[in-house]
């Protein structure tokens, strides 16, 4: 849902009269060439439904953006920040004669609010998706509006080469860059599809990714036993390709950058320096030391300046962005680890294990105000709007800061709640990633707790998380917030890209809180030509004799891949494998099939303890996760019971 969305605006549609539902005077028109419009209540709504396709038909299979411009009707002026919620779904023709169409729209868009499963819009314009990195060599992504039985909906599961180390997103959330150090290639997943689109050579041993503020390059930092080999591969984050490797010092590598894009700054741990990078030549411009071991790099907005933190010194050395020389050297205590800047790059919190304590610096003045007690051994920080959140490897508290509390000579202010029952360290092998994910609103956090598999998620102002999402038949080690919202472009132009569903007429459904407007827009989509004919996502279909097995019996699994309306049968396809856990959270085991039949094949599985065993069939030839709403399970009984 919209920032604006919340269950009061669901309560007004349920509990709303139909006399007030039809108050407000309005009006609604086509104008031009695609273009629909709404005046009402003093506010205007033009929506545009642009093609994507050279031909400029909205056609099914294609992608097209959902534009709406919102403007005060007797100024003209756009309205920003207003927020509003939009749906495609099939129009409810019978629906529509029974109740009335605008009863009938308000009653749908009602239904979409609630959020359940069963009676999802076709396409939700106002959806966001939780993507959990996991141990083994894949990433999950959760629907965390929905919910069945209180478990929330897992959508997919996309498939890596190797396991994943860190990742990063640009902001529009299109694309999902994933380190794989022992793959060394950087995996490129499409968001909008979650599929797995390309795995890109990266250099030796990648680790960290970062992206510079234009976007335009990826930088990936190489943790290379080499000396020739260590420092940052970039890469051109449209066309995928590697432009150059940049030989920088041993040891791990973090990655800022000057607002502008002008400069990257690259701390070497092992060497005890920064390297400084000249983007536009991709050429070494200059080599500072900034203590005997940088452990983390950040850039302020408001100082201009990149901040080195060194663990072994206890020193936050800090570089001017323009003159690219050390204005001045903080002193603090040995220790010191991880750091971020808030928002508006006021206040630097650096982390500080051997102490349990974060130490905050103003970034006006470049000086240390505060030292804050935190959770023990802390290792990661996150900010929204109004706190910043650190979590520590050793507690499974989650330290919160009220950062409108900071200042020289103010008291900071502090709270926590826990999140899950056991410390982070006792799962180890933990990635870089952040196991703390902000949520879209910029007012809750996502919280992956390793040890019990779940991801829990607090909202600003409650006293403990608010729901958990287990991770089943993964190990969850870190979250990311995919936001698929509309985006306010330009003051008042709220727009999202979709993929255009089968051909029919669709309605628009669009939702403004303040004034209250609902209203039913309505959208035909053309068929496919023959040209752009596609045949469908594969499927599979278990071909099971038995759900049920005795322990220690072979258990041999067979199923078909079909495709299309004609169910036409995959054959030739060389890289399927069945995957499979015992429920609810054991390792999962993957096993290779061989074809026995046209488009059918099988595996044996070693089903060795009693119990519910779920099956799931991968293909990443057919597109990571090709089917993976369709499941098989399996149940183990004992041999006497049997």
């Amino acid at each position: 849902m919209s920032k604006a969305i919340g269950t009061g605006v669901c309560g007004w549609l349920l509990a709303t009269t139909l006399s007030a539902l039809g108050g407000g005077c309005w009006a609604a028109e086509t104008q031009g060439k695609g273009e629909q419009r709404l005046v009402r209540d003093g506010v205007t709504v033009a929506l545009n439904v642009q093609p994507l396709a050279k031909d400029g038909v909205l056609r099914e299979g294609e992608f097209a953006d959902v534009r709406f411009r919102i403007t005060d009707a007797t100024s003209g002026q756009p309205l920003a920040g207003v927020a509003p919620g939009a749906w495609l779904d099939p129009q409810a023709v019978a629906a529509d004669l029974a109740q009335g169409r605008e009863r009938s729209c308000k009653s749908r868009v009602g239904v979409f609010l609630k959020s359940s499963i069963g009676a999802r819009p076709l396409l939700d314009l106002n959806s966001y998706f939780l993507m959990v990195m996991n141990r083994d060599a894949s990433v999950s992504v959760v629907d965390p509006q929905v919910s069945v039985g209180g478990i929330t909906s897992t959508l997919s599961r996309i498939d890596l080469k190797q396991p994943p180390m860190d990742w990063i997103t640009p902001r529009d959330n299109k694309r999902v860059f994933v380190s794989m150090p022992k793959a060394d290639a950087v995996a490129v997943i499409d968001s909008e599809q979650f599929k797995l689109i390309d795995s890109v050579a990266a250099g030796s041993n990648p680790v960290r990714v970062a992206l510079q503020p234009d976007e335009r390059l990826l930088w990936v930092g190489n943790n290379a036993k080499a000396p020739e080999q260590s420092g940052v591969t970039v890469i051109d984050a449209q066309s995928l390709k590697p432009l150059k490797h940049v030989a920088t010092g041993a040891g791990h590598h973090e990655i800022a950058f000057s607002k502008d894009s002008r400069h990257a700054f690259v701390s070497n741990r092992d060497d005890g320096t920064v390297s400084i990078i000249d983007i536009a030549s991709l050429t070494l411009s200059k080599q500072l030391k900034t203590g005997s071991h940088p452990l983390s790099i950040a850039f302020s907005p408001l100082s201009q300046a990149v901040y080195v933190a060194d663990g072994q010194d206890g020193t936050v050395t800090v570089v001017d962005t323009q003159s690219l020389t050390v204005r001045r050297v903080i002193r603090l205590k040995q220790g010191l680890g991880p750091m971020g800047f808030s928002a508006d790059g006021r206040f630097g919190i650096v982390l500080n294990t051997l102490e349990n304590q974060a130490s905050i610096i103003d970034a006006s003045n470049d000086s240390l105000i505060h030292d804050v007690a935190v959770s023990a051994e802390p290792y990661q920080v996150v900010f929204t709007k109004a706190y910043a959140y650190i979590r520590g490897l050793a507690s499974a508290k989650v330290t919160m800061i009220n950062l409108a509390s900071l200042g020289e000579g103010r008291t900071p202010i502090t709270q926590g709640f826990e999140a899950g029952p056991q410390a982070p360290r006792l799962a180890g092998d933990l990635p870089l990633a952040s196991s703390l994910a902000v949520s879209r609103d910029d007012n809750a956090v996502f919280v992956v707790n390793p040890v019990d598999n779940t991801t829990y998620f607090y909202a600003e102002g409650m006293n403990a998380p608010m729901s958990g999402y287990p991770n089943r038949g993964q190990v969850a080690r870190a979250a990311l917030v995919i936001d698929r919202s509309l985006r306010e472009v330009s003051p008042g132009l709220y727009s999202a890209r979709i993929k255009l569903p089968p051909a029919g007429r669709f309605d628009v459904a669009f939702l403004l809180n303040q004034p209250n407007i609902i209203h039913c827009f309505t959208a035909d989509i053309e068929p496919a030509t023959e040209a752009t004919q596609v045949a469908g996502v594969p499927k599979v279909e278990f071909m099971l004799d038995t759900s049920t097995t005795a322990l220690g019996s072979p258990y041999v699994v067979r199923f078909r891949i079909v495709q299309g309306k004609q169910r036409t049968q995959r054959s030739g396809v060389k890289d399927v494998r069945v995957r499979y856990f015992l429920a609810p959270s054991s390792r999962a085991q993957s096993v290779a099939a061989r074809e026995v039949g046209e488009g059918v094949y099988e595996v044996p599985l070693t089903l060795d303890q009693p119990g519910a065993w779920y099956l799931h069939v991968r293909a990443a030839s057919l597109g990571a996760g090709f089917d993976d709403k369709t499941f098989a399970s399996v149940r183990v009984i004992p041999g006497a019971a049997h």
